[in-house]
C-alpha cells in the first residue's frame, strides 16, 4: 500500500523535538503570574471591585481593558489561519494551526477576567444557559462559545490528516464567525446611547481593525519566539510581508479613529467630550496623544516601513509597541468614556448627591485604594 503524501497545510511550521532552551524558565514565570492572579482574583473577590478604580460612575475599570484587549486580539489571531484558508496563500496555511491556538487561548483569557465582572463566578452557568435575547451581552455568549468550538474544529481537521479536506470551509465558517464575533464586541459600545463617548456606528469597523492589528501583533511576537527557541527562523520573505501587513493595519487603525473623533467634533453635542478626551482630561489626553498616537501608532509605523529597520528584532519592537498604544486606547475609551459625566436628561442640568456633572475620579479612587492595600 503506498504511502499518503504529505498535505502542505498540515506539516509543521517549526521542528518537534525536545523542550527548546529557556521553556522551563518560561513556564516557571507563567507559573508564578498565574499565582499572583489567583492571588488578585481572590484579594478583588474579598474586598470587591472598588479595588481596581471602578465605582458607581466607572463600572467598566482596568480588568475590562485586558479582557476587551484580548478578546478582540483573539479575532485578528486567526487573520493568519483564514489567509492560508480561506484565500490558500501556502506560506500562510503552515502556520494555521499556530494562528488558531493563539486565537483560542486570547478568547478563553479574556472570557476568564470578564468571569470576575460577574461578582459571584459560580453564576456563569446562569449567564451560559438563561439568555435575554434584546440584549447584546446574551448575543456576545453565543458567540464567543461558537468561535471557541469552530476554533477548536478547525484545529483539529488541521492536525489530522483525514479531514484534511474539511480544513477549508471550517476555515471559511471560523472567518466569517470571528468578523461577526468582532462586530458584535464593538456593538457592546456602540448601542450604549447613553454615552457620549461609545455610541457610534464607527464603533463596530473600528474594532474589527483593532482586532487585525492587535492579533498579528501578538502573533508575530509569539512567532519570533518559536523561531527564535527551535532555530528555525521564519522565512524573510513572510516576515517582511507580516511586517507589511501589520503596518497596514495599524494605519488602518488610525484613520477610523480619526473619523471617529472627526465625527464627534463636528456634532456640537460632542464637543464638550472630545475636548475632555483630547485636551483636558487626565490622563486621558495624554494616554491618548503619547499612549496610542505616539507609541502605538507613530513607532510601529516607522518601525515597519523605514528601510533600515527590517530585522526581526524591529519587527518584535513594532508588535510590542502595537499592544502597548492598545492598553492606552482601551482605557481611553472605556474608562474615559465612563469618567465623562453621564447626560441623563438632555438639554437640562441635573444635580444630586450621586456626583451628577461632575468628572468620575477614578485614577484617584485607585490610587487610594492601592495604597491602602496593607491597611
Amino acid at each position: 500500500m503506498a504511502a499518503r503524501p504529505a498535505l502542505a497545510h498540515s506539516a509543521p511550521a517549526w521542528p518537534t523535538g525536545p523542550a527548546p532552551r529557556g521553556f522551563t524558565a518560561l513556564a516557571a514565570a507563567g507559573a508564578v503570574v498565574l499565582a499572583l492572579a489567583v492571588g488578585a482574583a481572590h484579594y478583588m473577590e474579598e474586598r470587591g471591585h472598588v479595588v481596581t478604580g471602578m465605582g458607581n460612575e466607572v463600572v467598566w475599570g482596568l480588568p475590562h481593558v485586558f479582557a476587551i484587549f484580548l478578546i478582540v486580539a483573539a479575532s485578528g489571531a486567526l487573520n493568519v489561519a483564514s489567509v492560508g484558508s480561506v484565500f490558500g496563500v501556502a506560506a500562510y496555511k503552515r502556520r494555521a494551526a499556530l494562528s488558531a491556538l493563539l486565537a483560542l487561548a486570547l478568547l478563553v483569557g479574556g472570557l476568564l477576567v470578564l468571569v470576575l465582572d460577574l461578582g459571584r463566578p459560580e453564576r456563569l452557568v446562569v449567564a451560559a444557559t438563561h439568555y435575554n435575547f434584546r440584549s447584546i451581552f446574551a448575543w456576545n455568549m453565543i458567540l464567543y462559545n461558537g468561535f471557541l468550538a469552530i476554533v477548536a474544529g478547525y484545529v483539529w481537521v488541521n492536525l489530522e490528516r483525514r479531514f484534511a479536506s474539511l480544513a477549508t470551509p471550517v476555515g471559511i465558517l471560523a472567518f466569517v464567525w470571528r468578523i461577526v464575533l468582532t462586530t458584535g464586541t464593538g456593538s457592546i459600545f456602540g448601542f450604549l446611547v447613553a454615552r457620549q463617548g461609545y455610541a457610534s456606528g464607527l464603533v463596530a469597523p473600528l474594532f474589527l481593525a483593532m482586532s487585525l492589528a492587535w492579533g498579528l501583533a501578538v502573533f508575530l511576537l509569539v512567532q519570533g519566539a518559536l523561531a527564535r527557541w527551535h532555530g528555525a527562523p521564519v522565512p524573510e520573505a513572510f516576515r517582511l510581508r507580516l511586517r507589511r501587513l501589520l503596518g497596514v493595519f495599524v494605519a488602518t487603525v488610525a484613520y477610523l479613529t480619526a473619523v471617529l473623533h472627526l465625527t464627534n467634533l463636528y456634532w456640537a453635542k460632542q464637543a464638550a467630550f472630545e475636548r475632555f478626551i483630547l485636551v483636558d482630561g487626565t490622563p486621558y489626553a495624554f494616554l491618548f496623544w503619547a499612549g496610542w498616537a505616539g507609541l502605538g501608532t507613530a513607532v510601529p509605523l516607522v518601525l515597519v516601513f523605514h528601510p533600515r529597520l527590517r530585522g526581526p528584532r524591529a519587527t518584535a519592537m513594532a508588535a510590542l509597541a502595537v499592544i502597548a498604544g492598545a492598553f492606552a486606547q482601551l482605557y481611553v475609551f472605556i474608562i474615559g468614556g465612563q469618567a465623562f459625566p453621564l447626560e441623563i436628561f438632555p438639554g437640562y442640568a441635573a444635580s444630586s448627591d450621586f456626583r451628577d456633572g461632575a468628572i468620575a475620579p477614578m485614577s484617584r479612587a485607585f490610587r487610594k485604594r492601592f495604597w491602602a492595600w496593607g491597611d
